[in-house]
């Protein structure tokens, strides 16, 4: 077999060292065709590492078998081997722990723009609307060409994912004259319809587990503010506990001073359906909007 194979020892542990890099390289940063050219050079080089042989070396007459001296080989193929142990565990675990930290990276900045467009659109700010939802549209462009053919280590398992994209690219397109012309109280509602796809994905890949509480409750205390608004306090009193539950959900992981304004808010618009104040109900109720608003810009 020896007879066979012209690489070194010390050689076939670069070789070995190589691959690992590339095939981790592969596996958890790159996407699409170069994904694939860093796979093949990978087990290439792996290939080449187990049989001891290459082609090229063969094709241009080198040959590494014998010219390392004994001494040296073996000091190198320690420090080559601890080498690739380190790179094996620290190079997965970063790896894993950075791709996601990228990708919460790019999708807090696109998210942004969402709910910029999705605020002014209620509040019925067109030009700012506008602004944001332009932004929106670039931004989103990039995060679906950079994710739909890459996907980090994070997001492998989840094939949902790339139909979740098209499904949020179709309603932001579908919204371009809603914007610009239309009725903007309607458009906000239909923006509205991104915001349960990508908790969706949030929740399936365990991502920001503070926004998927924070929308969680939002979901919950619109209902809180439907009832006041109506000034239906038996209903109001009703939704109450699953509002509370929510928000503690949201205080379990952050308890700040915005947060305990959320608190404060909710208590005052139960006391007062408490106490039959119907008609400032919807005052209070907006105030407790208000305040989650600023929260959900700031930190959701």
């Amino acid at each position: 077999m020896k007879q066979y194979q012209n690489e070194g020892s010390t050689d076939r542990l670069i070789r070995l060292f190589v691959a690992e890099v590339l095939i981790i390289g592969a596996y958890f940063w790159i996407g699409g065709m170069w994904q694939i050219i860093l796979y093949i050079l990978g087990f290439i080089s792996l290939l080449t590492s187990f049989t001891g042989f290459c082609a090229l070396y063969k094709i241009f007459g080198v040959n590494t078998l014998s010219s390392e001296p004994k001494e040296k080989a073996l000091y190198v193929k320690i420090i080559i081997f601890l080498s690739f142990l380190i790179v094996a565990v620290a190079g997965s675990y970063y790896s894993a722990f950075f791709t996601k930290k990228f990708f919460l990276d790019d999708y807090t900045k696109m998210n942004n723009y969402y709910k910029q467009t999705l605020f002014y659109t209620g509040q019925g700010n067109r030009p700012e609307a506008i602004l944001n939802y332009d932004n929106l549209v670039s931004e989103y462009n990039i995060f679906i060409k950079k994710y739909s053919a890459y996907h980090p280590y994070a997001l492998k398992p989840d094939s949902q994912f790339n139909s979740d994209l098209i499904k949020v690219s179709d309603i932001i397109v579908s919204l371009n004259d809603g914007v610009y012309t239309g009725d903007l109280a309607q458009t906000h509602l239909s923006f509205e319809l991104v915001r349960p796809i990508f908790q969706d994905i949030l929740k399936r890949n365990n991502f920001s587990l503070f926004t998927v509480a924070l929308v969680d409750f939002h979901d919950a205390m619109e209902k809180i503010i439907e009832a006041a608004d109506a000034k239906d306090p038996d209903q109001l009193l009703n939704i109450y506990a699953e509002v509370d539950s929510k928000l503690k959900e949201v205080e379990a992981i952050i308890n700040d001073l915005e947060i305990q304004e959320i608190r404060s808010k909710l208590e005052e618009v139960v006391t007062l359906a408490k106490d039959g104040q119907n008609d400032l109900l919807s005052s209070k109720a907006a105030e407790l909007k208000s305040s989650f608003v600023k929260v959900y810009l700031k930190k959701g």
